[in-house]
């Protein structure tokens, strides 16, 4: 049975998103990476995919993502701008046509914990964020579906798209989670797999520096 997003609002002076998740997780194998390195996806595991208590949500997650959900989540009464990313599965890639899917492996115990050191490096720069949707997937996803979302509230648009430029530009270059790509004529580790940086030695930090 295909995962099912089941939606409800609650509260009074804002609508607090609700996700529950029905049906099985996939069932993938565990690689060894573009590197060689056994670091063991964890696909099993997933992460609670329920709104939390603070103005972060951070995940990573075999679920589908919910791109509707995000964008009501981290919408606020004060916060007139919110602006969402969302990278989908496209049918081509650097010297490969006919993608079918992609296979996401991902360092687990250091994904959450970067996602969440990333948020709070957005609100340093910009003070203004209401609320932050980071979410990645893991696992098998299909062409046209979404492997990550990015969402920022801020209360005038201009913090809100430079946030969220910063965020995703960031999480590609500091959050060990690499891709397999999978088309007609085999698989391959996408050759724009890069070497994973701290924060302090990101794209913003070079700009910063």
């Amino acid at each position: 049975m295909a995962p099912q997003p089941v939606l409800g609002r609650q509260g009074r002076d804002e609508a607090d998103v609700v996700i529950g998740i029905v049906g099985e997780r996939h069932s993938v194998e565990v690689s060894h990476g573009p590197h060689g390195a056994d670091r063991g996806p964890h696909y099993h595991r997933g992460v609670e995919f329920t709104p939390p208590s603070s103005d972060d949500w951070v995940a990573l997650t075999a679920e589908p993502l919910d791109v509707d959900a995000a964008s009501a989540w981290v919408g606020l009464p004060r916060c007139g701008a919110v602006v969402v990313f969302s990278g989908l599965v496209r049918e081509h890639a650097d010297g490969v046509t006919g993608v079918t899917h992609i296979d996401y492996e991902a360092w687990a115990e250091e994904v959450v914990p970067r996602l969440g050191a990333l948020a709070a490096d957005a609100r340093g720069r910009w003070p203004e964020i209401g609320r932050i949707v980071l979410w990645h997937r893991e696992g098998r996803v299909a062409l046209g579906e979404s492997s990550v979302v990015v969402a920022v509230s801020t209360p005038h648009r201009g913090a809100a798209f430079a946030a969220a430029e910063h965020l995703i530009d960031t999480l590609k270059a500091t959050v060990p989670i690499w891709k397999k790509e999978f088309a007609d004529g085999g698989s391959q580790w996408a050759r724009s797999a890069q070497h994973i940086t701290s924060l302090t030695e990101g794209p913003a930090a070079r700009v910063d520096a």
